[in-house]
């Protein structure tokens, strides 16, 4: 019989935790929310030496206090729920402060596995871990690992194992601090042991003596349920009062500085500095892409290559996919010569004219955009990029690491607006989550490339995206208005820079391509055969003329352009296949494909990220950025087909 096994994965942000979690389940994962919270919960499984274990990937966090969302869940799990190992991934080129987060772990009393991940980066840092004495002045095993090459995994499964079955004891370092503070702690702990057994059955004593001497506001409360619990706040309000008084300080920051002088003295021991680090490559690479002034020509740069490399290698591979399908159909078409010609029309036009046309219009330009914001990803350009944003940002009322989803909206809105969690307040959150459906995602890319950029020049689509971005920061200035309050000040870890594998890119892009391949493309099929249909039975002409003082008389664009523009809200993408459908794409002017562009780029991105907005922020408030949106879309969109009928009449 298959054993069941529970193991949590524990550590600070960019620790290479993520990669460990995919190394060890591969395809296996589940995505979902921690229950009552919005912060992603992944799950993966993994078939190991006879055992079914089951790897739950923590929220990155550095501390076990209160600060955020993440820490109190992490915290509430490894306690409350209890798993078999806490896999605890430390970053071996940064020892010091990943130990303060390990200390707490210990005071948990949690069984404990460290990863000492990236003892690669550290080597070239002329930094080597003594990882036997690390261990035993630890009490839990201790195993080097290189995530991103898989080296150590095996090993740190076969620790797990070893330690969930008993087969290697641990005998885990107890935390004691200075004199003064100990004292008082131990005080505390007799009186919860005696007057709390119940809440001493879920929490260690210790653990919840430490944080009420740290007026953990959470342990606090639950106090509150107990007999004892009045008793308990009473002595340690006192206690902590007596060390304030003696430090000069508040007492979380006295023990916060008791654990960081424990991990000094732990990472001294440990830690050999084998030969002066000379300054490296990737040292050189981040002074200059974070340099105040040389940084924003690079980001520039960058934004700018990867455009044009989206452009010229969709616009290259969409002509060799047209003409290589066209010729398919043709003949297709001609075999199905002995069908009525309604059958004809559905099959050809409808159900294979759909298919191609995601696969000429929308892949080229979809499949290199993901490949590229992979390398960007897994380069550690990201953060960099975020840290140089962060003065603009401020300017919308966010920070800096609110760039990282806008540039994942230019790949798809639905997790971009499920990346504004790491956003810190709810009011960020929604502010970020309304600018980045405002950003042209890589279905809006479609348009806008496929579309203005093919047929009137790259010009006149780069002036559409600086545009978008001049919108978005005014519409985000007004909004930071509306919605009240002070932006939170940037703080986020630095990864080192890395050479991105190239199985990890290629996994980057699938998971996001198939989206479009499992979803959208039954979605644009299903609509290429719905228009085909309503073309073949003439009820188009219906839609078409309902539609017409908006889209024609405001607008200026064909009154088939209106089909599309309802369909689209289904995905964006659909709307140029369907429009290339109704009617020549060469037959529009200039001036009508850069509307229909600028009204397909602000109009809301889809049904998924409505859906999306829904699910993380309630329907009035997904309502309310929708609505805005798609008026905001035709509006500018009228405005803009005025002012071009002068600057550039046909």
């Amino acid at each position: 019989m298959t054993k069941q096994l529970r193991v949590a994965l524990a550590g600070n942000a960019n620790v290479g935790k993520s990669v460990i979690f995919n190394q060890l389940t591969g395809l296996n994962q589940v995505v979902g929310n921690w229950p009552g919270k919005t912060v992603e919960r992944a799950e993966g499984t993994l078939h190991f030496k006879g055992y079914a274990i089951r790897i739950i990937d923590l929220p990155g966090i550095y501390s076990l206090s209160t600060f955020s969302i993440e820490e109190i869940v992490s915290r509430d799990y490894i306690a409350v729920e209890k798993p078999d190992i806490i896999v605890n991934v430390v970053d071996a080129s940064a020892l010091e402060r990943n130990l303060y987060f390990t200390l707490q772990l210990l005071e948990l009393e949690a069984p404990i596995v460290m990863a000492l991940n990236q003892v690669d980066y550290a080597a070239k840092k002329g930094i080597r871990i003594n990882t036997e004495k690390l261990s035993e002045i630890l009490g839990v095993p201790v195993v080097p690992t290189v995530a991103i090459t898989g080296s150590g995994i095996n090993e740190l499964l076969t620790t797990v194992i070893a330690v969930a079955s008993g087969e290697k004891k641990l005998q885990p370092l107890k935390v004691k601090f200075g004199v003064e503070v100990e004292k008082r702690v131990k005080k505390l702990q007799e009186l919860v042991q005696r007057r709390l057994p119940q809440l001493c059955e879920v929490y260690p004593a210790r653990w919840v003596a430490t944080k009420l001497l740290e007026r953990d506001s959470d342990v606090a409360g639950k106090l509150k349920n107990y007999e004892g619990g009045t008793e308990a706040l009473q002595l340690a309000g006192k206690l902590a009062a007596e060390l304030e008084k003696l430090h000069g300080e508040p007492s979380p920051v006295i023990l916060a500085s008791e654990r960081y002088s424990i991990a000094s003295k732990i990472a001294k021991e440990v830690t050999i500095v084998e030969a002066p680090p000379r300054i490296s490559l990737e040292q050189k690479l981040d002074a200059i892409s974070t340099h105040k002034i040389l940084g924003y020509p690079i980001l520039i740069g960058a934004i700018l290559a990867m455009f044009s490399l989206i452009f010229i290698g969709g616009s290259i591979f969409s002509g060799f996919l047209e003409s290589f399908f066209g010729n398919i159909i043709l003949h297709i078409g001609n075999a199905l010569a002995f069908l009525p010609s309604t059958a004809q029309s559905l099959i050809t036009e409808g159900v294979l004219g759909g298919i191609v046309a995601g696969i000429t219009i929308a892949l080229p330009y979809i499949v290199p955009f993901y490949i590229i914001l992979a390398l960007l990803e897994d380069s550690g350009y990201l953060p960099r990029a975020a840290f140089l944003m962060d003065n603009l940002m401020h300017k919308i009322g966010l920070h800096g690491k609110a760039f990282i989803p806008l540039i994942l909206g230019y790949g798809c809105s639905v997790p971009a607006c499920l990346s504004c969690r790491i956003m810190e307040t709810q009011r960020e959150r929604l502010l970020a989550a309304f600018v980045v459906t405002l950003i042209p995602c890589a279905a809006r890319t479609v348009v806008i490339l496929g579309l203005v950029g093919r047929f009137v020049g790259l010009h006149a689509a780069l002036a559409i995206y600086i545009f978008d971005l001049i919108l978005i920061f005014i519409l985000g200035r007004i909004v930071f208005k509306v919605l009240p309050g002070e932006p939170v000040g940037l703080i986020m870890e630095m990864p080192p820079y890395k050479k991105p594998s190239f199985k990890g890119v290629l996994t980057k892009t699938w998971s996001r391509t198939k989206d479009f391949v499992y979803v959208a493309f039954p979605i644009i099929v299903a609509g290429s055969l719905a228009i085909t249909a309503l073309n073949i039975t003439g009820f188009i002409n219906y839609i078409t003329a309902g539609a017409k003082p908006l889209i024609s008389g405001w607008l200026g664009l064909p009154v088939e352009a209106g089909v599309p523009l309802i369909f689209g809200v289904l995905r964006k993408e659909l709307a140029l296949i369907l429009l290339s459908q109704l009617i020549p794409l060469e037959s529009l002017s200039a001036l009508q494909m850069i509307v229909f562009a600028l009204v397909i780029m602000v109009y809301i991105p889809c049904i998924a990220t409505i859906a999306a907005l829904i699910r993380e922020f309630g329907w009035k408030k997904a309502t309310a950025i929708t609505i805005t949106d798609i008026t905001l879309a035709l509006l500018l969109g009228g405005i803009a087909y005025r002012i071009l009928l002068i600057l550039m009449p046909s």
